[in-house]
């Protein structure tokens, strides 16, 4: 049964990367003392080595240890040994390349389900739907498929934006990008704004933080649920 974090964000603003989930994660993360973390989205170009000593300090005010699956010659076998997983923010193009290229898609999914706690914050969180399809990222390589974990049966789209009605640039937005998603594509979509995530427990998934989330359904008007709402029986 999974057991999941499925954030917007690794950082809000005016806080330290992860701080405004330290409780959650103490609870998600209880009785565990090493995590395994995926750096394979690198934001900012930076390297698997920098990228796992930023987290390291985050998890270190949670008294966790970081290992990164990049020092593991077989990051598969990581998966299966690991106690908890943690797989950050970046490129979600480069995210999914390197997970379908380290052939650990299967893997990844099958351990979530039967409960290792799993944070997932943006790319992390992105990789979690159906498909990858709904990230804001640009397509800095190919991956080999767009499919991803399908923990839950819709999309996500991270760090959602609202329109601007002030704003002098003419440019799609979200919601029109999502649009033009649902003309091809069936599932649902989560637009989930900076500060707020998704609390998985088996079949249960709750919308948590202090923000509404907005809802994409194929030809429906979208809509805004409220913090504690279910999306369980969103397909």
């Amino acid at each position: 049964m999974a057991n999941c974090i499925i954030a917007s964000t690794s950082t809000v603003y005016g806080s330290q990367p992860l701080e405004y989930l330290n409780d959650a994660l103490t609870e998600l993360y209880s009785g565990i003392d090493e995590i395994l973390f995926i750096p394979y989205a690198r934001p900012g170009g930076i390297t698997y080595d920098e990228y796992t000593s930023s987290v390291t300090k985050a998890f270190n005010k949670i008294n966790k240890r970081i290992v990164g699956i990049h020092t593991f010659s077989n990051p598969a076998e990581a998966i299966e040994n690991a106690q908890g997983i943690f797989t950050g923010g970046g490129n979600t193009f480069l995210l999914v390349d390197q997970l379908y290229r380290n052939k650990i898609i299967e893997p990844l999914k099958q351990v979530i389900h039967s409960g290792t706690p799993y944070l997932g914050t943006s790319a992390g969180s992105n990789i979690c739907g159906l498909t990858m399809q709904t990230t804001n990222d640009m397509p800095i390589v190919y991956p080999p498929g767009f499919k991803t974990l399908g923990i839950f049966p819709f999309n996500i789209n991270a760090h959602y934006l609202d329109p601007d009605p002030d704003s002098t640039h003419k440019g799609e937005t979200r919601e029109t990008r999502i649009k033009e998603f649902h003309t091809l594509n069936p599932q649902p979509v989560i637009g989930l704004r900076e500060g707020s995530w998704l609390r998985i427990k088996g079949e249960s998934i709750i919308l948590e933080g202090s923000l509404t989330a907005r809802i994409f359904e194929q030809n429906k008007t979208p809509y805004e649920i409220e913090p504690k709402s279910t999306l369980s029986k969103l397909n």
